[in-house]
């Protein structure tokens, strides 16, 4: 306005950058805020030095292993030797089997993913759906007085309550069944939008690779989505469940601890600009600090975690981290459990800490010496989203044993084997010669050889009568070197579980024949197995359990709520659905060839055993090849009305006095459902 104040205040960009510098430094200046940043801390340096010292060594060498490249030590002491620096990738070659073996198993959608749900076997239901129950229950009690029976005894009572009870818990099961179905769908749906399969994928690399692997999931994230508008297709925000594969490198563990649930971990980001920027607004996260660590991008950068992972090119990851410059920043996620007795000395308010004497999880953000993130009581259990397992593990250890751990000595002989046999087989290759110089006159050349060469002599001052020159051929033990290759090579099979013929290679003995193929495969298949069966019980279970308890809590759909458990058997539960398949394709033949079945199932129950045997053809519509329980109940319905109705009109004569179609055209089938 001129010539007056203006209605609205004008401030310019350093005035809106020094106000959020002021109110983050305020925000951070807060006593419980300032003793987090430092606890975090002391956890970060205690984790990171543990590492250092006795994690990332074996995870370099592994790397390494999985890459084919020797060590820089060992490199240079080979070079200084001489000879060849060839490089056998034993290690490469198992970890990619296994890592095939393990995609085959638990990558998967639809009829062929390796988890599913099932109601318990006493299901329980929201109240609502009991009550409905129970109204039925006296609703058939209210019938049965109806009809004029007299009433019932004691005994008499007993039974008939029983008998509803039984009616009432096989609808109960029902109704169960029915929300397990929309909510495993719904699962499947979350699991697939929100990039299970990817993260899985990746991380059946580093189980096998690594001393350890991790999965981390469901977390929330906001993310931009094209949906149908007013206006055609619109980008809107949405918070969606995702799940991600953790870098090991990138995960930090108390040293006294064998579960991430039970202890303190670090999970260390690499953030971009933009990663910063989706935090704000977030629940949870300060958007003063967030706004500050945007201002102060750039300055802060990685070099705080005085880590390997910030020394420039690592020669083990391949990533060059000062080429990032100003691109990135680092941030500590620290989940940890605090006694109350220390958040409230820090300064934290009595009714968010009810109990001095228990520990309450907590959940920190550290970028410096900046906290965007502090929250109490994250999840209900107090459980952290990261699921650890191991290729083999080892009782009371977070880390245990990948496939490179157990292949790298024989890997380590195969290799030296195979060095000294390209070398010996390059100086076996042809004659040595010995030259006598003082019977050479000046300027001949020995150093090269080739047919019909002349060359000159002459008579030694000294009376030597030897030969000028001599050859001689060196030996080869090019067949013991490659005996000592194979029978590491060997080892390398049974320390892994991973034997050579699971890549196609021929087998001797047993081999030879398809049964016995298939016996040594049925057998080497159990140490598969083991790990699978690591993965389902310390990663997909959990996750999903953790995934179902959020759609119990978030979801605003009254029909998905239920009792259900978890069934994640990897490879198992393909061989079980298998199993089960051929078993329902038995039975459903028997109950078409047989009319006394026919007549105990009825066509509801055929129907069941059509939409079950439907479901494994993949992408076969179910909806579009069988009608549902209700709608072919619907159906038998108005079949048998129709028949009544049939049955009770008047046959129509013809002029002669016959019924019109025969004798039996009045007369039709009115057989009720399952009679």
């Amino acid at each position: 306005m001129i010539g007056g104040a203006g209605l609205i205040p004008v401030q310019s960009a350093s005035q809106l950058e020094a106000q959020t510098m002021a109110e983050a430094a305020r925000h951070q200046s807060m006593p419980v805020i300032t003793a987090l940043a430092a606890h975090a801390k002391r956890r970060w340096v205690m984790m990171r030095d543990y590492k250092r010292q006795h994690i990332e060594p074996r995870l370099d060498e592994c790397t390494r292993a999985r890459s084919m490249e020797y060590s820089p030590e060992k490199l240079a002491e080979i070079r200084s030797q001489g000879g060849s620096e060839i490089y056998m990738g034993v290690v490469s070659g198992k970890c990619r089997t296994a890592t095939a073996w393990l995609r085959d198993a638990l990558l998967g959608s639809g009829a062929d993913k390796p988890w599913s749900i099932e109601a318990t076997p006493i299901p329980e239901v929201p109240p609502g759906v009991q009550a409905q129950m129970q109204q039925i229950m006296f609703q058939n009690l209210e019938a049965y007085y109806a009809e004029g029976n007299p009433v019932l005894q004691d005994d008499e009572l007993k039974q008939l309550a029983s008998g509803m009870r039984d009616e009432a818990m096989r609808r109960l099961k029902e109704e169960a069944e029915k929300r397990v179905a929309r909510m495993e769908a719904k699962m499947e749906d979350q699991a697939i939008e929100g990039g299970m399969s990817k993260a899985m994928y990746e991380f059946t690399n580093d189980v096998v690779t690594y001393p350890f692997s991790v999965m981390k999931g469901p977390v929330a994230r906001r993310r931009r989505r094209l949906t149908w508008g007013e206006q055609g297709l619109e980008p809107v925000e949405v918070l969606q469940d995702e799940w991600e594969r953790v870098d090991p490198y990138k995960f930090y563990w108390a040293p006294w601890g064998d579960d991430p649930q039970k202890m303190p971990v670090i999970e260390i980001h690499h953030l971009t600009r933009e990663d910063v920027e989706d935090m704000i607004g977030m629940e949870g996260y300060d958007e003063a600090s967030v706004r500050e660590v945007l201002a102060n991008f750039g300055h802060t950068g990685l070099d705080w975690l005085e880590t390997n992972l910030t020394s420039g090119y690592d020669d083990v990851t391949g990533k060059d981290f000062d080429e990032a410059g100003d691109d990135l920043t680092a941030a500590v996620q620290l989940w940890d459990s605090i006694p109350g007795r220390v958040l409230l000395d820090w300064g934290l308010d009595e009714s968010e800490v009810p109990d001095p004497h228990r520990s309450y999880p907590c959940e920190v953000w550290l970028v410096d010496n900046l906290v965007i993130r502090a929250e109490l009581n994250y999840d209900p259990l107090g459980r952290k989203p990261y699921y650890v397992t191991s290729y083999e593990k080892v009782p009371g250890r977070m880390d245990g044993n990948g496939v490179a751990d157990l292949v790298m000595d024989a890997q380590n002989m195969c290799n030296a084997a195979a060095r000294a046999m390209s070398n010996n087989m390059g100086v076996a290759s042809g004659p040595q010669v010995v030259v006598n110089v003082s019977r050479l006159p000046n300027g001949e050349d020995i150093t090269q050889m080739y047919p019909w060469k002349i060359w000159q002599v002459r008579q030694s001052d000294y009376g030597d009568t030897s030969a000028p020159m001599d050859f001689f051929q060196p030996n080869s033990n090019a067949q013991e070197l490659m005996a000592v290759f194979d029978r590491y090579m060997d080892i390398a099979d049974e320390m892994s579980g991973i034997p050579r013929y699971m890549t196609g290679q021929h087998v001797p003995g047993a081999g030879r024949t398809s049964s016995g193929l298939s016996m040594l495969i049925s057998n080497a298949g159990k140490s598969i197995k083991q790990v699978i069966s690591n993965i389902d019980n310390d990663v997909l279970k959990p996750m999903l359990e953790r995934q179902y308890q959020r759609n119990l809590r978030y979801l605003q759909d009254p029909d998905m709520i239920g009792d259900v458990k978890i069934l994640a058997r990897g490879a198992q539960a393909l061989v079980v659905k298998e199993a089960e398949a051929v078993r329902k394709s038995e039975f459903l033949r028997m109950v078409l060839e047989s009319p006394v079945a026919q007549n105990i199932v009825g066509p509801t129950g055929t129907a069941e055993l059509m939409r079950d045997l439907a479901n494994n053809l993949g992408s076969a519509n179910v909806d579009r090849l069988v009608p549902s329980r209700e709608e072919l109940e619907q159906r038998i319905a108005a079949q048998q009305a129709m028949a009544m109705q049939q049955m009770q009109q008047p046959p129509e004569r013809q002029e002669d006095g016959a019924p019109q179609g025969g004798r039996d055209s009045n007369f039709v089938s009115a057989r009720p459902n399952g009679a």
